[in-house]
């Protein structure tokens, strides 16, 4: 079944609670992880248009590279390692202002200025992160945050 977004204008608030129902009707359903990933990030990339969007998923003991949209990306990232090792081990939200001021950053794309990274939990684990970068400085915030918790609240339960 063919999906078609409805973009919305306005602020960045207006923008999520437009986008998230609507990414939760796509994901409503379908069994495949993979796929609803997938969907999850070309929705976002289509709303926000952000230089990355995508998933690094914990297999055996390192992030992997899962489901993204946007520049090709580094594979594998160490427990502790660069904002999504870090965010993985301290299963908290990362909110990164300037990447370049951020101690062992991974540059997987130099045109990076600003990220979020949201660990995504099951059984109390960290099993996955979405991962966003802008080429922006200062592009999240406490709004994004909160937003995009929503959204990992409704990937962890089908994860």
């Amino acid at each position: 079944m063919a999906e078609e977004l409805v973009l919305q204008q306005g602020d960045k608030a207006e923008q999520y609670q437009s986008i998230i129902p609507q990414i939760q009707a796509i994901v409503e359903g379908e069994s495949d992880v993979i796929a609803n990933l997938a969907n999850i990030c070309a929705a976002l990339k289509q709303q926000f248009d952000w230089l990355w969007i995508g998933f690094y998923l914990v297999k055996q003991n390192e992030l992997v590279l899962g489901p993204f949209q946007g520049p090709i990306a580094c594979t594998r990232i160490a427990k502790g390692r660069g904002v999504c090792g870090t965010a993985w081990q301290q299963q908290q939200v990362m909110i990164v202002p300037d990447v370049d001021q951020f101690p062992g950053h991974i540059a997987c794309s130099s045109a990076s200025r600003s990220e979020i990274v949201l660990p995504v939990i099951k059984n109390g684990e960290c099993v996955a992160v979405l991962d966003i970068d802008s080429e922006e400085l200062n592009q999240f915030d406490e709004i994004d945050a909160e937003y995009l918790q929503q959204l990992i609240i409704i990937i962890e339960t089908f994860i």
